[in-house]
């Protein structure tokens, strides 16, 4: 009931993927780290970048379609800092007014598509480097953050992350590892090994975050 497509060209730098869904009745949505623009039952809204688990509503059948970011891009694009949108469903309306709410009733009635409204800004979106290359870093699954370039304080790395992405580099590490653990869950013969293979110091450390980011127990979430 879910497919992903490679974003078109002309915007790929910035958006990671298109997808498509079909709802089958309320669902637990987890932390992915990402931002994603949404069309369908009635209204194109942003999704921000969670921190915890959420539970989507949508009636079964409706059909959604949307477009995930990069993460750290959304902010060059839409204008606003992720943290901003953090935990949010903001309707396009509101975030861009009546622009917005013009683009919404074109993608609603089909005139206009979810990449036609990120194409015209994509072209001027400049990415963060330094943030870009943290990026890069947290997603070879280290244990750790690490150490910023000499040329940026801890500090300041923190809230240029922070702002491009949504929360800090040690939240985002913690979301990218159980996305890491959701993956591999269906290959590891235990909560041990699927630790260890995710990256977390043991058993009780993936526990601990599988709570506080799902609301379940890692025994329940990967049952």
């Amino acid at each position: 009931m879910y497919t992903e497509s490679v974003a078109p060209e002309p915007v790929r730098a910035v958006v990671r993927c298109l997808w498509q869904s079909i709802s089958t009745g309320p669902k637990r949505i987890v932390p992915d780290g990402c931002v994603d623009l949404v069309a369908g039952d009635g209204v194109v809204f942003v999704a921000g970048p969670d921190t915890a688990a959420w539970s989507s509503l949508t009636p079964p059948g409706v059909a959604l379609r949307g477009l995930r970011f990069h993460p750290g891009a959304a902010p060059a694009v839409l204008g606003v800092a992720a943290d901003e949108l953090r935990d949010l469903r903001l309707p396009l309306a509101d975030l861009w007014g009546h622009r917005g709410a013009l683009l919404t009733d074109a993608v609603l009635s089909g005139t206009r598509t979810l990449t036609d409204v990120v194409s015209t800004a994509t072209a001027e979106a400049r990415p963060d480097e330094t943030v870009a290359e943290l990026l890069d870093h947290l997603h070879t699954a280290p244990a750790r953050v690490g150490t910023p370039p000499a040329a940026v304080s801890e500090r300041q790395l923190r809230r240029r992350f922070t702002v491009a992405v949504g929360y800090g580099p040690a939240t985002y590490l913690r979301v990218l590892r159980l996305q890491r653990a959701i993956a591999l869950a269906p290959r590891a013969p235990g909560l041990a090994t699927l630790a260890a293979r995710a990256g977390y110091a043991d058993q009780a450390h993936l526990s601990r975050d599988c709570r506080a980011l799902t609301g379940l127990t890692a025994s329940t979430y990967f049952s």
